[in-house]
């Protein structure tokens, strides 16, 4: 763990500034999870990513099954543990099946907007941009600001996995 979560004791206004767009019940070191906590560390820069990340979860206009499909590709992709476990249970929340999620981690699904999905995943991972084909497969299906949405969960949940791995974040413990 190279970036330790934030003790209890050092919680403080700037941290509750920038937990202030979550729930009061989270904003508390007990409840907020090792990745929050961690963040915390930097007040400013958790605030900013927790205004993006509350777009991309919640006002987005990917459809949230299309987004926990992406997300999970990418935690895959990364190999972040962190990731992977709570978007498994996100993604089921969302529709995903077991068929589903077996479908992430091999890259190949049945359904031609979820393949189109996982290769825009690969594709940007692989080269920072979406291959035409896979561009005009995405375009049979979502609008111009559900692709814009797609590039940016992609791009957004891509940083986290960077982050998460490189600080150690460990996953938190089932409750």
């Amino acid at each position: 763990m190279r970036v330790p979560p934030l003790p209890a004791d050092e919680w403080d206004d700037a941290v509750d500034h920038a937990l202030s767009s979550m729930p009061p019940e989270r904003r508390n070191p007990s409840a907020s999870g090792n990745l929050l906590a961690t963040l915390v560390r930097h007040p400013k820069l958790t605030r900013a990513l927790l205004r993006f990340n509350n777009h991309l979860l919640f006002s987005s206009t990917l459809p949230p099954r299309l987004r926990e499909l992406a997300v999970l590709r990418v935690a895959h992709l990364h190999n972040c543990e962190y990731e992977w476990r709570h978007h498994v249970r996100m993604g089921r929340e969302t529709g995903l099946t077991d068929e589903d999620i077996d479908a992430i981690q091999s890259g190949e699904a049945s359904a031609e907007l979820d393949r189109a999905v996982l290769h825009a995943v690969d594709e940007l991972q692989d080269k920072s941009v979406i291959s035409d084909a896979t561009w005009a497969s995405l375009s049979e299906h979502l609008d111009e600001r559900q692709r814009m949405d797609l590039v940016f969960t992609i791009g957004c949940y891509g940083a986290l996995a960077m982050a998460i791995n490189t600080f150690g974040v460990e996953p938190d413990q089932e409750r």
